[in-house]
């Protein structure tokens, strides 16, 4: 039987930057202990109007994941914003959010650890909706109406023509888009309940909504 308790805490980073850039980051990554990553075309989605939250304009976009032990990602995080300086406006956006174990599906959480880095309050929340091709637009101005400034949408692809990747059971396919937004925690509920009815995410085959919880971020401006 596997002992949860016992693992390494795993995290994901993600990074989201400027068309281009996601190799360099890639690069910087594996110089601060991170073997690998993965690289995804998105578009940012902000009203010049609005306040700039996440610093990402309506332009396209790399979102580059990482998967590390939070030790890494700890020291990752720091030296990439040395590098990249996140902090400055439009230089782009990092933050980490918690991973299961990989093998199987089982989520874990230690208390102790989470403390000990001085994790006692979450501010942010990544909502993450998956919709049909041409919804992710639909989805952005849900949940502008109940508070969110911006978002990033990625067009999801499957792995080849008659094979497709799953997530939760749901086809990723070329005509999914997957929304990513970045939410204060006490709007949260509110963009997920607007976008759920606008999209009627609760009918088969409209859509998924999940939420995971912000460790640590850079570059949020509000």
């Amino acid at each position: 039987m596997t002992n949860y308790n016992s693992m390494p805490i795993f995290e994901l980073v993600y990074v989201v930057v400027n068309y281009g850039m996601g190799s360099r980051i890639l690069h910087k990554a594996k110089e601060y202990g991170i073997s690998g990553g993965t690289i995804f075309l998105g578009k940012g989605t902000v009203n010049n109007s609005l306040l700039n939250f996440l610093s990402l304009y309506d332009e396209r976009k790399e979102i580059v994941l990482l998967g590390t032990d939070n030790h890494t990602a700890d020291h990752a995080l720091v030296e990439l914003n040395k590098e990249f300086q996140f902090e400055k406006p439009n230089h782009g956006i990092v933050f980490t959010t918690s991973a299961c174990e990989i093998i199987g599906s089982r989520c874990y959480k230690s208390e102790e650890n989470e403390e000990g880095r001085g994790v006692n309050k979450l501010m942010y929340q990544n909502i993450i909706t998956i919709v049909n091709r041409g919804k992710a637009e639909e989805v952005i101005e849900a949940a502008k109406a109940a508070g969110s400034k911006s978002g990033t949408i990625i067009n999801a692809r499957g792995s080849g023509v008659n094979e497709t990747s799953k997530l939760f059971n749901m086809d990723i396919e070329p005509e999914k888009e997957i929304v990513i937004i970045l939410s204060k925690e006490d709007i949260t509920e509110a963009i997920v309940t607007s976008i759920r009815e606008k999209l009627e995410i609760d009918k088969p085959g409209n859509g998924i909504i999940f939420i995971q919880n912000i460790n640590k971020a850079y570059g949020v401006y509000e």
